[in-house]
């Protein structure tokens, strides 16, 4: 079934179209916090993490090991960078099959509200939600010395906080259209980011030439580079490599989404 809405948006006046936007962003975030247990650990998990890498590894200094920083300086980067994969990859896929076999999507499709303006407003809200939990992590990581970004490098974060939220979003967005029922969701999310993280060295540096290598052309090890970098150098400029790595695969998922995104259920 064709991606686009039958309600195109172009033709529509930018107020009523902005009107649409700020409505489905307002339902998307009133549908997230009328869920607390959910809201709760989207928050909580990250913050307990790090909060326990803090109390293992807060004494470790800067290394090799580390590339240079400290240990926790290392997962800071890289447990803001998996949490924004929760909330823009994991759960936006899992919503998004629980909504088809719902019928929700169904409904939703009935409406005028166009397919741009539905996505834009799901991915708005899970950019507020990643940035919400990356200032949770950081100042965690305050709390045990770790030191918050220059404000030269504000714009170095928030960059790759947006495209990697972005890019996320497309391909939690590509893997729904493949899944075909919500009970299946989970695992199908898991199956592809497990391994992806534990490569990419979120939890561990990896040091492994080759597996760096496969890594840096996958979404996941780029993120964790971008934001190592702008959380723990002044250095000039932006990680442009690892902007288009995350902008390459933000347009693979989006292309797969546009061809196979379906909105009602699959027949079993």
């Amino acid at each position: 079934m064709s991606f686009a809405a039958p309600h195109a948006a172009a033709g529509r006046a930018p107020s009523r179209v902005l009107g649409l936007l700020g409505h489905q962003i307002r339902y998307e975030q009133l549908s997230f916090w009328r869920n607390p247990q959910s809201a709760f650990f989207t928050f909580v998990f990250p913050v307990v993490v790090m909060a326990v890498f803090g109390a293992l590894f807060g004494g470790i200094g800067k290394s090799g090991f580390y590339y240079g920083r400290s240990a926790l300086q290392y997962y800071l980067s890289t447990i803001a960078a998996v949490s924004v994969l929760g909330s823009c990859y994991s759960q936006l896929a899992i919503v998004l099959a629980t909504r088809r076999q719902n019928g929700i999507l169904k409904r939703v499709r009935a409406t005028p509200l166009s397919a741009s303006v539905y996505f834009v407003g799901l991915l708005a809200h899970c950019v507020v939600v990643s940035v919400v939990d990356v200032l949770l992590i950081t100042v965690v990581g305050g709390l045990y010395g770790v030191s918050l970004p220059a404000v030269s490098q504000w714009a170095a974060l928030a960059v790759p906080v947006v495209l990697g939220a972005a890019a996320f979003c497309a391909l939690g967005v590509a893997v729904a259209s493949l899944i075909r029922n919500a009970e299946a969701a989970p695992s199908v999310v898991q199956l592809v980011l497990f391994p992806l993280v534990f490569i990419s060295g979120t939890y561990m540096p990896i040091h492994s030439a080759l597996l760096n290598g496969i890594a840096g052309a996958l979404p996941v090890k780029p993120f964790n580079d971008a934001l190592l970098r702008a959380f723990t150098t002044d250095q000039a400029g932006l990680p442009w490599r690892e902007f288009g790595v995350l902008l390459l695969w933000g347009v693979a998922g989006a292309a797969v989404a546009v061809r196979r995104f379906r909105w009602d259920p699959r027949a079993e």
